[in-house]
Parts: structure tokens; sequence; C-alpha cells
């Protein structure tokens, strides 16, 4: 065994939880604070949170070691049970004969035993650990026993400790009443890489050890890694590394034998290990942008082109397109000049509707339009030359001539009069009316 190698008069990493080998890390000394002045001022409920192997246990033993000769303590660790069972684990921790099952008998025996106690000028501390494994029911019973108090004073102080999971519990809403009595709430935090150096040192004091450094600075480092400042795998990780050392014959443990009790322990495979980067080739380039184009052309397949929306989306501008070139051809919506304003594009489009609905003129023998179909030929070929106008608030004439054809003079004048038979008067435009008017005037 190592003790005798290093000269150590005890086990210094045991697995019992010693008061003696308590390090008051800053959050130990807070925790234990908080839960001593709780119970001091008769707070009733106290509750203590912590990682598993954090030394939960251990400060409940240094606390009940402060209070030795002050305090009656019940300490229950057998959270598997009802709430029958829990006052009879209760009382029997407490020095108290039950003569049975009842309940009822066994809350009025605790009662009196409460009373007593107190006129003898004693508190009563219940400690559970492992409380996150209570049922609902049984935290319930829990709260109940708050209620043993006298006017002045609370006569049962209870302490919860769990883990993490004891706080979820507390949060839910079925738990509220109990939540609320809870006045003192401590929790502990794993040690950082600092706190472990003086965590390990302070156990081989404690064991008696008096030589030089027995770990490595390296080796603090690593051990503070791969046990997460968690005290319960810090000692499980130097005894191991100890036993190792022994075996080896090193007076002094480095980074390497730390590293093999903790592959010994299966501490390493949280560790995240390098990758390797492979070198990228060309053919491994092209063959990457090829894997990204067949990808988005299999997205762009099944998102877009197998999705109605973007099929009907597809036709309508299909459709857009195709009547947009047609009415470019044929001429139909003759665009504007840029300084033309208020163009009525609906009636624009009607009289190119009327115009294609007419069809080519028939000639005779000789080459002449009929007469029938002499009058239509002049009104189709003023409608190519001309657009119709829709007269908008504060339009004249003359800046309407000015705006789209670019001069206003008697031959405008009567080209308009030609194109508009039924306008009277000229200068008097009334807004809503219809106006022709030509897109090149005779010069």
């Amino acid at each position: 065994m190592f003790l005798d190698f290093y000269k150590l008069r005890e086990q210094p990493f045991g697995v019992t939880p010693d008061p003696r080998y308590l390090y008051f890390s800053p959050g130990h000394r807070e925790a234990l604070a908080s839960l001593f002045y709780g119970i001091e001022t008769g707070r009733g409920f106290l509750s203590l949170v912590a990682e598993p192997g954090m030394g939960k246990t251990t400060l409940l033993f240094q606390l009940l070691q402060r209070w030795k000769g002050y305090v009656h303590s019940a300490f229950l660790f057998q959270t598997q049970c009802d709430s029958r069972e829990l006052i009879r684990y209760l009382l029997d921790d407490l020095g108290l004969k039950t003569s049975g099952e009842d309940i009822v008998r066994m809350h009025s025996e605790l009662n009196d035993f409460l009373y007593r106690e107190t006129k003898a000028g004693k508190r009563v501390v219940l400690f559970i650990d492992e409380a996150q494994n209570l049922s609902d029911t049984v935290l319930e019973t829990v709260r109940l026993l708050s209620n043993f108090e006298a006017p002045d004073t609370k006569l049962l102080q209870i302490v919860l400790a769990g883990q993490p999971e004891l706080a979820q519990r507390l949060a839910h809403p079925g738990l509220a009443q109990l939540r609320q009595r809870i006045s003192v709430q401590a929790r502990l935090d794993s040690l950082p890489a600092d706190e472990v150096v003086n965590y390990v040192n302070h156990r081989l004091q404690v064991a008696g050890y008096e030589g030089t450094e027995l770990f490595t600075p390296d080796a603090f480092v690593l051990i503070a890694q791969r046990s997460r400042g968690i005290p319960r795998l810090i000692n499980n990780l130097c005894f191991n590394a100890l036993s190792l050392g022994c075996a080896m014959r090193c007076e002094q443990i480095n980074s390497e034998i730390v590293r093999a009790a903790s592959v010994d322990l299966a501490l390493d495979s949280g560790v995240p290990k390098p990758q390797i980067l492979q070198p990228r080739t060309t053919q491994r380039v092209a063959a990457e942008v090829l894997t990204s184009w067949q990808s988005l052309y299999s997205w762009i397949r099944d998102n877009l082109i197998r999705r109605r929306l973007f099929q009907a989306s597809a036709l309508s501008l299909l459709l857009a397109s195709v009547a947009i070139y047609i009415g470019a051809r044929s001429g139909v919506g003759a665009v504007r000049p840029s300084g033309a304003k208020h163009l009525n594009p609906a009636s624009a489009i009607a009289a190119a509707d009327s115009e294609s609905a007419s069809g080519p003129p028939v000639t005779g023998p000789s080459g002449e339009l009929p007469a029938h179909q002499s009058t239509r030929a002049g009104s189709q070929e003023n409608s190519v030359d001309s657009f119709t106008y829709v007269v908008q608030p504060n339009d004249t004439l003359r800046d309407l001539c000015l705006s789209t054809i670019g001069r206003y003079d008697s031959i405008v004048l009567s080209e308009i009069r030609k194109l508009n038979p039924d306008l009277k008067h000229p200068s008097r435009l009334e807004v809503g009316q219809e106006i022709r008017l030509p897109l090149n005037a005779t010069k």
C-alpha cells in the first residue's frame, strides 16, 4: 500500500464523509455559514443543492459537529419510502419507540418529544439527504412536519439536501407551498483549478504528509481537467495515481501517471479529441463543388419545381411575356412620349381591340377601297396615329399638346378638331372627358 511509501498516517482520499478532511472553499464556507445561521435563528426549512460528489454529506456532518451538545438531530438516508415509513424512520433515529403503525399516534409522540426538547433548551434538526428521491406525497408530509411549532419558535428544523433535481422538483407548481417555506437555499459549485490544488494539499496535510510537493504542476492541471472540479472524482483520481506511482516507485506524481489513472477510471472519455485535417486536393475540391451543385438542384427540384405555386407562377410569367411580345409586334398600346401625362391604358387597349376585330380592308378590282370601307380605313389610320386621353384636374389643351407633341399651333388644333368632331370648346376641358390626341402632327 502506498501509505508507507509516501509516509502517510492514513488514507488521504477516502470515500467516507470525514469532517476533518472537509476543505473550506469559498463556496463551502458560504453554504456552511448560511445553514448554521438558518438553524440558529430557527428559520424552519433550509435546502442544500449540489452536483453528486461535491461533499454535501460531509458538509452536513461538519454542521452537526458544530452543534454537538446543543442539537438533537436525525439524519435520514432512506428516501425511497412512503409517508408512514418516513415518520417511523424519524422516530427511530430520534430514539423514540413506536408501538404501532398508526400515523396519528406517531405524530402525537413526535409532538410531545419536540416540546420536551424545546423546554430543555435544545433544538431538533432533521437532515434528509438525497431528498430529490422523495415523492410529491412524501414531500408534502415533510412540509406538514414544519407545523410543529410554538407561538414564538419552530419546534423542528428541516434541512433538505439533494442534487440539482431537487431544485427542479421544488420549482414545480404543485410544491409551491413547500418552496415558499424554504428560507435558506445554499448551493455548492465545482472547484476552480486553483482550488483543486488547495483541496489536494489540504487532504495530504490532514493525512500527515510532510514531504515536498507530491504532485507536479502539470499533474494538478490534468487533475482539475479530468475531474471537472468535483471532489469525489478528485479523490478517486488521486487515489489511483498514488497507487500507480507506488507501483512504479515514483516519489512524485507527474502528468503521465495522472493520465494513466484517468484512463483506468474512464475519465478521459469526455475530453474532446483533436480532429486531423486532410489536405484538400484538386479532385477533392471538384467533388465538393459537384456535391454542392447536386444538393442545390435537388432542393430546387423538391421545393420549387414540384410545387404547384411555382408552376402556376412560371406559367403566368410565360403568358405575360408572350402577350407583351405580341402587343409590341402589332403596335397595340403605343408607348406615350416621355412628356405625356395621364394616359388611359384601358381606352388604348379598347381601341386596339376594335382595330384588330375590324380585319384588313377589302379592295375592288381597281385596287381602290369601296365606299363603305373608306371611312373605316380613315378611322383605322387615325387610331394608329392618335391615342385617347382622359382629362384630369388642371389639364389644359395647350399643356397636353406641348407635353405629347411638343408644339401647339393651328395645325395641331385643326387635327385635334378632326379627331374630336364633338369637341365644341377646346379651351374648356372637363374632368373625365375623353379626348383623342395626335401622336405626330402634320408638319
